[in-house]
């Protein structure tokens, strides 16, 4: 196997909120990207470009960028820290011959950081440790190095694997050293550990010419785009080329463009060598996992394989009185074609062709994933509504078997009470307890669908100061029922809109989700009851004149502030007979059936 030792592929593998893209920002800005690039100046978070990942200050798609240190070119790979987006971070790690792992000098090891280094290990690549954040004030490095060295021994890492090298790092300032009292000010040990440590990309030079898609990106100019490691080979601008799909029978391919990194943007070149990560514009109906090859001798790597969905929504168009107010796109086949094109570039999600009347089913690694994708949808003009998420059940030698997940829960100490307390009716059993300060550390084996629900309740139960994160473990036996959403709805009668007279009086009943002046339509869900049952009411009633007053006199009532509802607490909230409706303006709550006598109808039949 011969080396090309001037390139170097890495990816930044990291738990939410640990420094990923704020230090890709600072190699940047040191390898003298933002002087080359003028526009990038006076910007932070470059490599997060849409508009949710700057809203929520999160990853949500694996970015590829470059860097130039002396004559070697390092590709960076910016990976999502959430697991609910693993298909994302599962493909970038095949375009890389090794990772930097970010730790959190106070957080320790996280779930994500559990999910994303077992994946880099079964891989066999080369691992980097660097521990971020060491100027915080609760900081503690040499304690969590000890929790890494525990993980690594805890995944069977091999001797090799465990011998990493640890680097300590302010990634916001642009600081990294190797010992905790050498003096520095740059990033240049973190360059030099790259460069040095993680291994230059191999190739057969008998093989033919191999390129993995591992990503489809769209330009306007050029059209769909595969993004992918070359594996053996190299390619020119005008060779004949190939594609080999699952089907595994060749199919030719006219490639338009030959592009490589440059920083945040693209570079056209003539000619890529093995091991760097190419960019082919024009192709049509390549997907990811494909190999793209020479005509003469077309050989194919092996495809990408992402760990299988564990959750389920039901999605349709809009069917409520208000369908096609704020939206351009309705129809059920509208938001069917759009979600069947997401699974073209998104490998972790499913789209069930089995639609049922109007309804299909959408899989995917959990809530805030298909959470993510609606929030896109809706933003892009589509109407839609969606049902309460369900797990997906195994089933293996006639055991029914459930996902179940590892969840991590840092709190203070006054709220374990209640946290224990909640999870056990889910199901849910401790595996580790630890002080961290003045604060707990609780971990719990749970199956997936208790969690389903939990998450606002575990912010109000902590007093928002609580931080919970999760990965999946695998599957075990059914761990038997779970009480589900214990509150029933209350449930307009009639259409109109919601006065504040009628608001107030309801005020006794439960937990308002509206406010005066609110469009309401007959079986729209305007509150939570106190009670278990759903509760049929007119929240359009207002104040009548009478011989002695006139109707609005002594109107001023004042009502309990209501809680914005987002999607996520919506998707939460909602139960099994009922759905989240989403538009480009308002998010509202509603019962499949509408109309209350044939919901009871439909009660009595069930």
């Amino acid at each position: 196997m011969a080396q090309n030792q001037k390139i170097r592929n890495i990816a930044i593998i990291a738990h939410v909120d640990h420094g990923k893209t704020t230090l890709v920002d600072q190699l940047f800005k040191q390898s003298g990207l933002f002087q080359k690039n003028r526009h990038l100046e006076g910007q932070d978070r470059v490599m997060d470009n849409m508009d949710l990942e700057r809203e929520r200050g999160i990853t949500i798609a694996a970015k590829n960028c470059s860097t130039m240190y002396n004559d070697t070119k390092i590709n960076i790979i910016d990976t999502p820290g959430h697991a609910d987006f693993g298909g994302e971070v599962e493909r970038s790690l095949k375009m890389v011959d090794g990772v930097i792992l970010l730790v959190d000098s106070s957080e320790g090891p996280l779930p994500q950081t559990r999910f994303v280094l077992q994946k880099a290990m079964n891989m066999g690549l080369k691992i980097i440790v660097v521990v971020n954040k060491i100027d915080r004030g609760d900081a503690r490095p040499a304690e969590v190095l000890d929790e890494v060295y525990d993980l690594f021994i805890d995944l069977g890492a091999s001797d090799d694997q465990i011998d990493f090298p640890v680097l300590y790092a302010i990634g916001r300032d642009g600081i990294a050293k190797n010992t905790l009292d050498e003096e520095s000010t740059t990033l240049q040990p973190l360059f030099e550990r790259i460069v040095n440590d993680i291994p230059a990309p191999s190739h057969n030079e008998n093989e033919p010419f191999q390129m993995l898609v591992c990503n489809i990106s769209y330009s306007e100019y050029t059209g769909r785009q595969a993004v992918g490691k070359i594996f053996h080979g190299s390619v020119k601008k005008n060779d004949q080329l190939v594609y080999i799909a699952e089907s595994g029978a060749p199919k030719n391919l006219r490639v338009s463009k030959l592009q490589v990194y440059d920083g945040t943007s693209l570079a056209e070149v003539s000619e890529v060598p093995p091991g760097e990560v190419v960019v082919l514009s024009g192709i049509d109906d390549v997907q990811i996992g494909d190999t793209i090859t020479h005509a003469e001798n077309p050989k194919a790597l092996p495809r990408i394989q992402v760990d299988e969905p564990t959750i389920a929504m039901r999605f349709m168009g809009n069917t409520s009185p208000f369908s096609g107010k704020e939206g351009e796109w309705v129809q059920t086949q509208r938001v069917h074609e759009r979600l069947k094109k997401e699974a073209l570039y998104n490998v972790a999600i499913k789209v069930d062709e089995q639609t049922q009347g109007d309804t299909f089913v959408v899989k995917g690694r959990g809530e805030f994933q298909l959470a993510v994708i609606i929030e896109t949808m809706r933003r892009e003009g589509y109407e839609l509504c969606v049902g309460r998420p369900e797990i997906l059940f195994k089933e293996e030698d006639g055991v029914k078997k459930e996902p179940m997940e590892r969840v991590i829960i840092d709190c203070d100490n006054d709220f374990t009470g209640i946290v224990t307390e909640k999870l056990s009716l889910r199901k849910g059993r401790m595996a580790n307890m630890n002080p961290i300060g003045d604060r707990m550390r609780l971990e719990f084996d749970i199956p997936s669908r208790g969690l389903i629900g939990y998450r606002n309740e575990f912010l109000t139960d902590t007093k928002g100061t609580g931080l919970m994160s999760s990965y999946v473990t695998g599957y075990a036996e059914y761990q038997g029922d779970i009480p589900s959403k214990q509150n029933g709805s209350l449930v307009a009668d009639r259409p109109g809109k919601a006065m504040g007279y009628a608001l107030f009086n309801l005020e006794d009943r439960g937990v308002m989700l509206v406010t005066p002046g609110t469009d309401v339509y007959e079986g729209m869900i305007i509150g939570e009851h106190n009670r278990n049952n759903d509760l049929d009411v007119n929240v359009t009633k207002g104040k009548k004149l009478t011989n002695m007053r006139a109707s609005g006199k002594d109107e001023n009532v004042t009502l309990v502030p209501v809680t914005p509802m987002t999607l996520e607490r919506a998707i939460e909230f909602i139960g099994e007979d009922e759905l989240v409706e989403v538009t480009p303006k308002t998010i509202r709550l509603r019962k499949t059936i509408l109309n209350s006598t044939d919901r009871k109808v439909a009660s009595k039949k069930k």
